[in-house]
């Protein structure tokens, strides 16, 4: 024995340290904890209005919920509705032998119009070209002070 405790003493010491430390953090952990006996004494009306408020609370998220998918099905239903009609006047105005996606443009801009009446349509302003009328990119003329050399390949030259 005293041979083992010569060799392992200090080893030993410290296991019985650790040991009695944890033994001491578990008693405490579990005099803190409140038993199972207390949990179940809790008042039962009261657990029964905590429960109730869930379920009230559940309820309406799950009416609001509803509510908003009855509202993106109704605007799926006008947004089809509105695809079909542009379809059958598009369809009517090829039997006629007319432009469809003129009449298409036309019928937008009525129901844009009809949308919004206060809304004034835009004119656009007249524009000036980007470039004069002689400019001429294969010529080599008229491109301005721009132009553009490859670099020379290989390595540069050095001394």
């Amino acid at each position: 024995v005293g041979a083992v405790l010569s060799s392992y003493g200090w080893y030993v010491l410290l296991a019985v340290v650790a040991v009695y430390l944890l033994v001491q953090k578990v008693s405490r952990s579990l005099a803190a904890r409140p038993s199972g006996a207390a949990e179940a004494a809790e008042e039962p009306d009261v657990v029964v209005r905590r429960q109730e408020a869930l379920a009230a609370a559940r309820l309406r998220m799950q009416e609001e919920l509803n509510a908003q998918a009855e509202r993106y099905k109704e605007k799926q239903r006008q947004l089809e509705e509105e695809r079909r009609r542009q379809k059958i006047a598009m369809w009517e105005s090829m039997q006629e032998g007319k432009s469809y996606k003129g009449n298409l443009k036309m019928n937008q801009q009525e129901v844009e119009s009809g949308a919004s009446a206060s809304a004034v349509p835009k004119s656009k302003p007249n524009k000036k070209p980007l470039r004069g009328g002689g400019y001429n990119p294969l010529s080599g003329e008229g491109g301005g002070t721009c132009s553009w050399r490859p670099g020379r390949r290989g390595p540069s030259a050095g001394g």
